[in-house]
């Protein structure tokens, strides 16, 4: 690092100690965020030191983050991307290449999934022509059972795409055996569950293909971005060609001639020697993510174990501050599981002698920010009404969660002073009421 350099970053470290102004925490004044991306020093030095390198097109710490993250997360590949929406089309889109055969998914294939999500879970479906097959999932782990993703396994079913809720995850062991069984890839939607782990192994682990995001209100954060983790090589391969405009061509931006034979392909029906680096084996996009982002990310990654534990333990300290508050059905881990929190979920009973809303107002009133839990029912929302669709069952849970449920926070920019406002406000709101 040259002597320039070195001022401007220490600049950059005192400009950064200049903005930290600790006004305290002031009960009904200062703002307890449902979600939010938690920086220090590192990270706005990161992020000046990339820039300063003017190398913003995905580059080495593209690369190097990849590597590092896809060994956290226990697989062969991690693939950068945009965002975690990208990341899910991503994946669901690679299911559809030529290159698997005759495994690969069709139109009007089925992928089972469930209502109660973000969107982004089920867009991508739609979007390759497959058809979501709905299931109901349980109050309180907001997950489906693998008893009823199993009833909705028919003649046209290919997938199973499941996120792991608020970072709570499914039971994916079982889940992904019964994949296994019936010969159905298995998607992880991982984006509010790193740092969540199954019997001992993390989440992300257990899918054919897996996904996160590193949108602000998730587990680290680039302020956008996401990734595709697989161990199939073959999966890995596609996805790469489809996040890249869909090239044939594995050389980097900027290189050449990597594989020794540029010249001397001969693909589909294009002359033999056509330059490699400009054919498409498939219908791509360029869903590249920045070496700003990457930059970000590696930084956040250092902290990314500490972010973890902070969810856990405000996510702890709601529950135990609420235990016994009549009304409410409070979140609870699956079994054998060990979550990283995304938020801490709260559902109404309908039986309550108060509304959903009534206690929502009564907490942003108090600056308490809260948030529904992403769609509540998805097939209730305008966009959704005419898709093609199966639903196995019914959706009784699922419109539960639509009117009766919302989430606070857990993130790790919160403290145990406002967490126990957030336990204070709900039970002298509850109480009110009887």
């Amino acid at each position: 690092m040259n002597d320039h350099k070195a001022l401007v970053l220490d600049e950059v470290r005192k400009y950064h100690q200049d903005t930290l102004i600790d006004e305290g925490f002031v009960p009904g004044v200062t703002e307890i965020w449902p979600t939010g991306a938690v920086h220090d020093v590192e990270d706005r030095v990161a992020l000046v030191e990339a820039a300063m390198e003017l190398r913003v097109a995905a580059g080495t710490k593209a690369r190097k983050f990849e590597s590092v993250f896809a060994r956290k997360m226990k697989r062969r590949k991690a693939l950068l991307t945009t965002s975690g929406s990208s990341a899910n089309l991503l994946a669901v889109s690679a299911l559809t290449s030529h290159r698997l055969q005759d495994m690969r998914l069709r139109p009007g294939d089925e992928v089972i999934t469930v209502a109660a999500a973000f969107p982004t879970t089920v867009n991508p479906i739609l979007q390759n022509g497959l058809v979501p097959v709905f299931v109901d999932v349980e109050l309180g782990t907001y997950n489906p059972t693998v008893e009823k993703v199993a009833a909705a396994i028919g003649p046209k079913t290919k997938a199973i795409m499941i996120a792991h809720a608020v970072g709570n995850p499914f039971d994916v062991v079982d889940m992904a055996q019964l994949a296994t069984e019936h010969e159905l890839f298995l998607i992880e939607d991982n984006c509010d569950a790193v740092g969540s782990f199954y019997d001992g192994e993390p989440t992300g682990t257990f899918g054919d293909l897996a996904t996160v995001s590193f949108y602000p209100a998730h587990h680290m954060t680039m302020g956008e971005g996401g990734c595709v983790l697989t161990s199939n090589l073959v999966l890995a391969r596609i996805v790469e060609s489809l996040r890249d405009w869909g090239r044939d061509c594995w050389c980097e931006p900027g290189e050449s001639n990597t594989c020794m034979k540029r010249f001397s392909y001969q693909m589909g029906t294009l002359p033999e020697g056509y330059d490699h680096k400009y054919i498409y084996s498939h219908v791509g996009y360029n869903l590249k993510a920045t070496e700003l982002q990457a930059a970000l990310g590696l930084s956040q990654l250092n902290k990314v174990d500490s972010f973890c534990a902070t969810r856990r333990h405000n996510w702890s300290r709601l529950r135990e501050g609420l235990d016994g508050v009549p009304h409410l059905i409070l979140p609870v881990a699956t079994p054998r599981s060990d979550p990283s929190w995304y938020g801490f979920v709260i559902t109404v009973d309908p039986a309550a002698p108060f509304a959903t809303g009534e206690l929502v107002d009564f907490l942003e009133n108090r600056k308490i920010g809260t948030r529904r839990l992403f769609g509540g029912n998805l097939l209730r929302h305008p966009g959704y009404i005419d898709v093609p669709h199966r639903v196995v069952g019914d959706l009784t849970n699922t419109d539960i969660i639509m009117t009766q449920t919302f989430h606070v926070g857990v993130y790790p920019g919160l403290t145990d002073e406002m967490i126990d406002y957030v336990v204070s406000s709900i039970k002298e709101f509850v109480e009110a009421r009887g």
